[in-house]
Order: C-alpha cells, then sequence, then structure tokens
C-alpha cells in the first residue's frame, strides 16, 4: 500500500473523530455564549490543553522549523521564546486577573467599556481581519506540510482542510474545539517526540548535526544567515516580539477568550503557565531539532538551496522519509494543529462579528437562539474572507506577520487601558485609526498594487506599533479624561467628593448583588446576562454616586467593587434569615442550591431548569459560592459541584 493511499485512510479516521467530537458535544450548546465562551465552564487541565493546542499549531509546525533553517537555532528558539515567555506567560502574569474579572466576553466589548462603542466597531473590524489572517496561515501551514509529504495539487488541497475546518466548528463551536484540542495534544506529546527520535537514531545527535550544517554554526546562523537584533526589517528578534508576543497574543481576541471561558481567574493564570512551559519544552524545542535535521541532510530540497520545498515545509518532508503510517500519522498530527488552531480562530472573529457588531448594531433584541444561528452565518462569511487571503503572497511566514499587524492596535489599546486611567476615548480612536490607516495604505501600495514596499525599510508591524502607540498617546493628552482619569478624583467617598446621582431600579439590582457579596464586574455581567456595556454604565453612574467603591483604578482593582454606607442606605432594610444569610453571602436561592449539591448533586439540572438560570448567571453563582468556600467545582469538561465542610455548616445553621 503506497505512502499517499495510508495517509488518505488515517486522514478519514481523523475526520470522522473531528465530527464524533462535534456530534458528542453539540448537546451542550443551548446558545451562543456556550456557543462561543462555554459558559465559563473550562477547567484548568482543559484550558492547558487548549493553551497548548493553540500553541502546537500549523504556524509552530511550519515557521519553528523554517527558522531554524534559514537562521540556526537561534532563528528557531527566538521565535519559541518571544510567543511562549513573553507572549503566553507574561500574557497569564499581567492579564489573567484583569480578563476574568472585567467579565467582558470579546477583547472589543472591553474596549467599549473603556472606551465606548465607535472603538468597539473599529477594533472589531481589524480584529475579524487579523483572525482572518491567522486562520488563513493555519490553512497555507497544513497545506504546506501535506504537499510536503505527498506532492498533491495545491488549491484541492487547500479546500479540503478549509472544508473540514468550517464544518467541524459549524457544529459545536468551542465545546467541539476543546474537546478536539484534547485529542491533538495527546497525539502531538506522542508523535513528535518521536519523530525527534526517529531521526537521532538515523543521524546521530549533534555533533552529526554540526558536522553536516551547511554554515559555520549551526547555533548561530542557517542556509540564509543570522536572525537579527533590532532590526527594523523582518524578521528579527524586535518583529517577533511585536508580532508574536504583543499582537499575537496580548491582542488577539481568542486568546482573550481563552482567558475569559476559565471558571476563574486561577484556572486562566494556571492553564496558560503550563500549557506555555509544555510548548516550550515538549514542541517547539523538538521542532528546532527537526528543523536542525532537515538542514543538515535534506538542504538541497528546499527552495533556498534550489530545490521546490518551502522550508516551512520541512516537517511534512521529513515526515515522507519515516515508514508510511507513522509518516502518515505524524502529518495527522500537524494537520490536527492547524485544524484545531483555526477552529479557534474562526470561533474568535465569528464571536466578535456576532457580539460586537450584529448584537449591538443590526439586531440589538436577538434572543439566545438567534444569535446561536447568526454565529454559525457568520462563520462561514468568515470563511470566504479566509479563503481570499489563503492567496496571499510570501506564504505562511508573510502570511502569519501580516495577520498579526492588524491586531497591534488592540494590543496596546488593551495595555494602555488596563494600567492608565488618564487613557480615553479619543486617545484610542486616533490611534486605532491612525495604525489602520497606516497599515492598510502601505499594504495597498505593497502587497496589491506593488509600487511601494515599506517592508524594505521597516516592518509593516514596527511601523504600525510605533504610530498605533505615539498617536493615541498625543490623542489622550489632548483630550478632558473621564471622571476617574482626572487629577481632582478621589477613589473613596466621601460627603464632598460625589455627585447627587438618583438611582433606579437596575442600579438597586447590582447594588444588591454587591451587598451579596457579587464582587466583581464579571459576576454583575454574567448574573444580569447583559453586554458588559450595561454593567459598565451602571457601575459608573453608582461610584459618581459615592454608592461603591472601587478597590483600585487600575488593573483587575478596577473592576473590584465594595458597597458603600449610601449604596446600602438605598435598598430595603433586611431582617431575620434574610439578614442573617447575606452576612454569610448567601440567598434564599443560593441556599436551596447548596441543599440540592449537598442531598441530591444529580438534580443540579433539574434545579437550573426550575429557576430558569441561564449558563452564564449559573457561571456567577458558581464562581461566588466558590470563592465563599461553600462548593469546589469539579468536572474535567462540564461543571459538577461538591459541597465543602462549610457549606454543611451553613445547611445545618439554617435547617
Amino acid at each position: 500500500m503506497g505512502a499517499n493511499v495510508v495517509f488518505v485512510l488515517v486522514f478519514i479516521v481523523y475526520c470522522a473523530i473531528l465530527v464524533g467530537a462535534g456530534l458528542f458535544s453539540k448537546r451542550w450548546v443551548k446558545e451562543s455564549s456556550d456557543y462561543v465562551l462555554a459558559g465559563r465552564e473550562i477547567s484548568t487541565p482543559i484550558n492547558m490543553m487548549g493553551v497548548i493546542a493553540i500553541g502546537f499549531a500549523g504556524t509552530t509546525v511550519t515557521l519553528v522549523p523554517g527558522f531554524t533553517i534559514q537562521f540556526g537555532l537561534l532563528g528557531g528558539m527566538s521565535f519559541a521564546f518571544f510567543y511562549n515567555i513573553m507572549g503566553l506567560m507574561l500574557f497569564a502574569i499581567l492579564y489573567a486577573r484583569f480578563i476574568r474579572r472585567c467579565g467582558a466576553q470579546t477583547l472589543p466589548e472591553f474596549l467599549e467599556m473603556r472606551y465606548g462603542g465607535e472603538i468597539r466597531s473599529l477594533v472589531a473590524i481589524t480584529s475579524i481581519i487579523g483572525m482572518a489572517g491567522i486562520l488563513a496561515n493555519n490553512i497555507v501551514s497544513a497545506v504546506d506540510n501535506i504537499i510536503g509529504y505527498t506532492g498533491w495539487d495545491r488549491m484541492i488541497t487547500m479546500a479540503v482542510i478549509f472544508l473540514v475546518i468550517l464544518a467541524f466548528t459549524f457544529i459545536s463551536g468551542l465545546w467541539a474545539t476543546t474537546l478536539t484540542d484534547f485529542f491533538q495534544v495527546v497525539l502531538g506529546i506522542i508523535v513528535v517526540p518521536t519523530v525527534l527520535i526517529l531521526l537521532l537514531r538515523r543521524f546521530g545527535w549533534l555533533d552529526a548535526i554540526s558536522q553536516m550544517w551547511p554554515r559555520d554554526s549551526f547555533v548561530s546562523s542557517g542556509l540564509v544567515g543570522t536572525i537579527a537584533l533590532g532590526k527594523l526589517t523582518y524578521p528579527s528578534m524586535l518583529n517577533f516580539f511585536i508580532c508574536f508576543a504583543a499582537a499575537l497574543v496580548w491582542g488577539n481576541n481568542y486568546y482573550w477568550m481563552k482567558m475569559a471561558n476559565c471558571r476563574s481567574e486561577k484556572v486562566a493564570r494556571n492553564s496558560y503557565l503550563l500549557g506555555a512551559l509544555m510548548l516550550f519544552f515538549l514542541y517547539f524545542i523538538a521542532f528546532a531539532l527537526i528543523g536542525l535535521y532537515a538542514g543538515a541532510f535534506h538542504a538541497d530540497v528546499f527552495t533556498i538551496k534550489g530545490g521546490k520545498i518551502p522550508p516551512t515545509g520541512a516537517y511534512g518532508f521529513i515526515a515522507s522519509t519515516l515508514p508510511p503510517l507513522f509518516g502518515s500519522i505524524a502529518v495527522i498530527g500537524a494537520v490536527a494543529a492547524a485544524v484545531s488552531t483555526s477552529s479557534t480562530a474562526a470561533l474568535g472573529a465569528s464571536a466578535v462579528a456576532n457580539r460586537d457588531i450584529y448584537q449591538r448594531l443590526i439586531n440589538k433584541k436577538a434572543d439566545p437562539k438567534t444569535s446561536l444561528r447568526t454565529s454559525k452565518i457568520i462563520l462561514f462569511l468568515i470563511g470566504i474572507i479566509t479563503y481570499i487571503l489563503c492567496q496571499f503572497p510570501g506564504g505562511p511566514t508573510y502570511l502569519f506577520a501580516f495577520a498579526n499587524c492588524w491586531l497591534i492596535p488592540p494590543a496596546i489599546l488593551v495595555g494602555l487601558g488596563a494600567i492608565w486611567p488618564r487613557f480615553g476615548k479619543r486617545g484610542a480612536i486616533v490611534g486605532v485609526l491612525c495604525g489602520m490607516i497606516t497599515m492598510a495604505a502601505f499594504t495597498l501600495m505593497g502587497t496589491v498594487l506593488k509600487i511601494f514596499d515599506i517592508n524594505r525599510f521597516i516592518y509593516l508591524a514596527v511601523l504600525g506599533f510605533i504610530v498605533t502607540l505615539v498617536t493615541a498617546v498625543i490623542g489622550t493628552l489632548s483630550e478632558k479624561p473621564k471622571y476617574y482619569g482626572g487629577k481632582n478624583w478621589e477613589r473613596v467617598p466621601s460627603a464632598s467628593n460625589r455627585e447627587d446621582i438618583p438611582v433606579d431600579d437596575q442600579c438597586r439590582e447590582v447594588l444588591a448583588l454587591i451587598r451579596l457579596g457579587h464582587l466583581y464586574m464579571a459576576d454583575l455581567t454574567d448574573y444580569l446576562g447583559v453586554d458588559s456595556k450595561v454593567t459598565n454604565e451602571i457601575i459608573e453612574k453608582l461610584d459618581r454616586g459615592g454608592y461603591i467603591v472601587r478597590a483600585g483604578l487600575n488593573t483587575s482593582k478596577f473592576y473590584t467593587f465594595e458597597i458603600t454606607e449610601k449604596g446600602l442606605s438605598v435598598l430595603k432594610p433586611l431582617e431575620g434569615t434574610d439578614a442573617a444569610l447575606v452576612k454569610d453571602m448567601l440567598s434564599p436561592l443560593y441556599l436551596e442550591l447548596l441543599k440540592i449539591v449537598k442531598d441530591s448533586p444529580e438534580k443540579q439540572f433539574e434545579f437550573i431548569q426550575k429557576n430558569e438560570i441561564r449558563s452564564m448567571r449559573m457561571a456567577a453563582i458558581s464562581a461566588h459560592l466558590t470563592r465563599q468556600g461553600y462548593i469546589v467545582e469539579r468536572g474535567l469538561f462540564k461543571r459538577k459541584l461538591e459541597i465543602t465542610a462549610r457549606g454543611i455548616d451553613l445547611i445545618k445553621k439554617y435547617a
């Protein structure tokens, strides 16, 4: 049986696994929040797998060996360092608590909370282009590896991979992606080290690579030369930081969603840190070494040495030198990496288009079923954009860098918005517009019209970063800041430093939730089942009126609240059992849930249905009870609540 026939059979089995995962998880999708955010139910092991799966992408499989062949081990490991350490790990340390507490389901949704609706619409457009570009990059990367193995026609192979990704993602959204992430990572952990071991046994260790390497040192130089440090043109380590840390991770909606879908901020932080470490040691080092073997012993097959295979197809070519069955499985592992990351990018773009454009500007009264149906329609529209981007010149290397250019403005806006209270609407709009127009104009002149290529002097991502940052700061300094960014604003309210603002029923509902112990913006937004814009407007009114006090004016403290005496004075006084329950951060509904968790845990779903609790409200309730120490959240995939000793004591107290 020929190698290509074996590959087709293995590919069919893989597609069957994808469809099976989608059909199995479809029953968990009841509304759009389940489709794009998995109801904030994702656990540490599963989100860690998701982070690894995003990192173990078609991009990694192509670029790490490709950069190693071109620029030596330093080139491949530079990409690994800036993505894993400066990107994922620093993102976890700086942003996990902030993202999970602010409650925004998407990155543009947060930007409206901070700067207003106009900036949300602008960034939604840039985010869709960027994520569609990343989706296209992963498709092209998968195609490069399949062609490197099989030699098939590019356009036909691309169409098949494209349809597989869209069909799979369409079925169950994030839940289907989450299940297959698990499969993909397990497959990769087995396959990638095995490929490396087979190469080591065939060719020898680093001394053999050193003897056969075409340049002086395989560490510092490759077939093209040495990777530059601070050069403004691409590629260089400066470009790697801007593209693969700041833009790809910090300004990317699907990395934001991977934080927002977690059960808690602790889950978000730990899953990213563990995932980044596993990626670095289990995958990136292995792919860099595979690139060394390819460059040392098969240099003549690559285009930079007169061959037919681009350096980005090195992994697929290496797989073609292995026994057919294992070679097919090795390539399917690379395809699985591309499919998983592609589906996440597709969902990220779909979530932005649905929540930040459709539900805000087109159909504000869309019910959950309509929104879910729209998410799937949008997915196919994004697919059309993606297919066009797949034709981008320069292959995966330049397509990936192009995609990340469009994620630079949101990365800057998130960072400045998190740490600088004065940074405001005008600065955000000016920065995004100037950055977008600059990058769009030079892309048109260089890539489309071919009349002037700015990349010969400064890479587009570096230029976009500088323009966005400088104009954003200038714009902010020329405007009057929001109330909390002013010099005279005092965080802690007093009798003389607040406005006379009346409260309505919605404000009282939020105050009652804060009195109950729902201290984070995420809890309030999830419990009310509204867009974060609505909750943010209520909180700002209560803050200006002195009914609440923020824990701080930047980072996660900005979205952490406490009710004041003035806030308590506008709520109905509680007496007897109700007053005692609130002191224990409980309501009658929460106490009923604790009793069910203790005595009849199998009836939790029945409780949710009887009280008509939607998935995001349940996420708020569960997170609150967990923080109080009354329950613990178990379950690898779906959330399962278990009572604690403290919870049992409370049940006895109110028996």
